[in-house]
């Protein structure tokens, strides 16, 4: 979940029919993709992502509060932060989130860790230098101020923030459970720029001006609520992008292709938060007539993902990353 600059949107659509699957092909990896390779293990769980300014991977382990750089040809990892706050509720969710780059400069994104649900620490945004984890934007506080419209199922006052990407000088996140996207500032300052219904709002990624969400749908996450949206910060009218893919938790703009991460199925009568089923998640591809289109499936509970020199490096949610090399839309490389 990054912000990098690349073709609008328009012309990024025009393309996305070069490269889509036909019909008949739509069941199986798509010409071109690898089969999935795993690169790293034993992370402390698995959540967001981003590609730092060195091309390295970054990666959060929620459940030690720990953030590594991984190099993406080798896998080697170095932790390179320990201070932020560790998962609470431990083998649900929360802890750190996300991470995202202000030029050279690490932020890291926490959920989950406040008293409300059993912690001490706060939910928002830390700016991260020489392993000190400074707050930036207290994100729970404003969200028990602020909290979503009243007819929602709202039951963690702080919120559930999700995923971060770098916007002008500061961020755009993601709320699961409120349903909305915020923008925060360096200042501190948090705003509303577009307030969802119950559709699960949760990785994202910026093109220009232009901002995709991966919906993830109301539980049970059925593949027709798994849509990927945009929208423009200063109008926030999302339009419907591609839909089709279970518990669809992340989206990324490759150079000529728009790629979605299904966690996959939802277990029959489990509550809203739980991961999916093991080994159901699926990476996709958007096809011409607003569809998802198979890449690769089969991954155990995929959390996030990165799409590096036409490779996707997807992170799970029991600490691993796996690479799919040569994807559609990508072969030009």
């Amino acid at each position: 979940m990054r912000n990098r600059r690349r073709a609008p949107l328009l012309v990024l659509a025009t393309l996305l029919g070069a490269f889509a699957a036909p019909p008949a092909a739509q069941a199986d990896p798509p010409p071109g993709a690898d089969a999935p390779e795993l690169l790293v293990t034993g992370l402390a769980g698995g959540s967001g992502s981003t590609v730092g300014p060195d091309g390295a991977l970054y990666v959060p382990e929620p459940v030690s509060g720990e953030v590594s750089r991984i190099d993406p040809d080798t896998g080697e990892r170095t932790v390179v932060a320990s201070c932020l706050p560790p998962q609470v509720l431990v083998g649900d969710a929360g802890g750190a989130m996300d991470v995202a780059f202000l030029d050279s400069t690490m932020y890291a994104l926490t959920s989950m860790v406040s008293a409300d649900v059993g912690g001490s620490a706060v939910t928002g945004v830390f700016r991260v230098e020489d392993d000190t984890c400074e707050v930036v934007a207290d994100i729970g506080t404003w969200t028990i101020e602020n909290p979503p419209p009243p007819d929602f199922d709202f039951f963690v006052p702080t919120g559930v923030p999700y995923a971060m990407e770098a916007y002008r000088d500061g961020f755009l996140v993601t709320d699961g459970h409120a349903n909305r996207v915020l923008q925060v500032t360096l200042d501190g300052e948090v705003r509303t720029v577009l307030q969802l219904g119950n559709v699960v709002p949760l990785g994202l990624d910026l093109v220009d001006r232009t901002v995709h969400v991966a919906l993830a749908g109301p539980v049970p996450h059925l593949p027709e609520d798994g849509q990927v949206v945009s929208f423009h910060v200063r109008s926030a009218e999302p339009e419907l992008v591609a839909s089709g893919g279970p518990l669809l938790i992340d989206v990324e703009a490759g150079r000529h292709a728009l790629y979605a991460l299904a966690q996959g199925d939802f277990p029959e009568g489990a509550p809203e938060g739980s991961p999916a089923l093991p080994d159901t998640g699926q990476l996709l591809v958007a096809d011409r007539d607003g569809g998802l289109d198979v890449v690769a499936d089969g991954l155990d509970r995929p959390t996030s993902m990165e799409v590096v020199d036409g490779d996707a490096y997807v992170i799970t949610y029991d600490g691993e990353i796996w690479r799919i090399e040569d994807l559609p839309g990508c072969r030009h490389r």
